[in-house]
């Protein structure tokens, strides 16, 4: 089986999924990888658009309401901020309010999360405030494999999808298998990523290879813990989730975003408002999450704040007890 990387198997699920439907083209304010599907697809599919993201999303609306299936990248999300009008008060809401008459199928695609010391304004983990959004889809997938799955469901789903990638995640050259051949990920399922018996950890994004160093540590210790990877974040895939809590009765979440209002805190309530997920704990949950604080610039200051492996096993520690 084929090694990719996260980019790679991106640039993948893009090739196939324009050869397969001339609807799909890309929009963007700058290229970097994109720019080796020009000489495939030409820059009408491949288009760059002057730095303004609230006029190049608000055309991917239009255009996905005129029967394309438009993929926006502002690059990090930190960009597509001047474009929220668009994204909350169109994109979000524009099915709904043409009364499901038309489809708009578009894949917002930016990039996430800190660990490169690029301070607090890039380097922020906004995916909490998308899952208030009632109208997106939110996927965030943590391997080469997953992202290339998950983009070419999202790109044929009738409904807005954000795909946030993690700068660390999308910046490694580490390599994943992807197979050659057609293949899809559903959205709204998550994967369990590791089989345990002792400990749930459900990990976000670039948490998830945090969650199996932390995993294969606790095994030395004779800790069995599983791993649950999300990788959609609306919808939840509930069930997995407190099946794996039923099982081992014990859960910590692990999220960049801060704790406040973090996916780890729906993650939390969605095990403790359940009666039968509620009576199978045996210790409350732990969020792992980052402080309440914009990320500092200072790398020793940002890897402070950061959840990472020791924090995760820490987490486990308390719940263990």
């Amino acid at each position: 089986m084929p090694e990719l990387t996260y980019i790679e198997a991106l640039m993948e699920a893009f090739q196939e999924e324009m050869r397969r439907d001339d609807k799909v083209f890309h929009i963007c304010g700058g290229l970097g990888p994109l720019a080796g599907l020009i000489p495939e697809f030409g820059e009408s599919r491949v288009r760059v658009c002057p730095i303004s993201e609230e006029a190049y999303v608000g055309a991917s609306i239009g255009a996905a309401g005129g029967g394309f299936r438009p993929v926006v990248s502002p690059g990090m999300m930190t960009f597509a901020f001047t474009a929220m009008d668009q994204i909350v008060n169109q994109m979000a809401k524009i099915h709904y309010m043409f009364g499901g008459q038309a489809p708009f199928p578009i894949v917002f695609r930016a990039s996430t999360g800190g660990g490169r010391s690029a301070a607090a304004q890039h380097s922020q983990s906004p995916h909490p405030m998308f899952m208030n959004l009632a109208g997106l889809k939110l996927v965030m997938p943590a391997t080469p494999y997953d992202a290339k799955g998950l983009m070419k469901s999202a790109i044929r789903d009738n409904n807005p999808v954000v795909f946030f990638e993690d700068q660390i995640l999308a910046a490694s050259g580490e390599k994943g298998q992807v197979p050659d051949g057609e293949y899809t990920i559903p959205i709204g399922v998550a994967d369990v990523k590791r089989q345990g018996s002792d400990v749930t950890l459900v990990a976000i994004s670039k948490m998830v290879p945090e969650a199996l160093a932390a995993a294969e540590e606790l095994q030395s210790e004779g800790i069995s813990a599983e791993v649950v990877d999300p990788m959609t974040l609306a919808p939840l895939d509930r069930d997995t989730i407190r099946a794996s809590v039923k099982k081992t009765g014990r859960v910590v979440i692990a999220d960049e975003a801060c704790i406040t209002c973090s996916a780890a805190a729906e993650v939390s309530a969605t095990v403790t408002e359940d009666p039968a997920t509620f009576r199978a704990l045996k210790a409350p949950p732990k969020r792992v999450c980052a402080p309440d604080v914009p990320i500092p610039y200072s790398p020793v200051m940002e890897q402070f704040c950061l959840p990472d492996k020791a924090r995760i096993i820490e987490g486990v520690r308390e719940v263990l007890g």
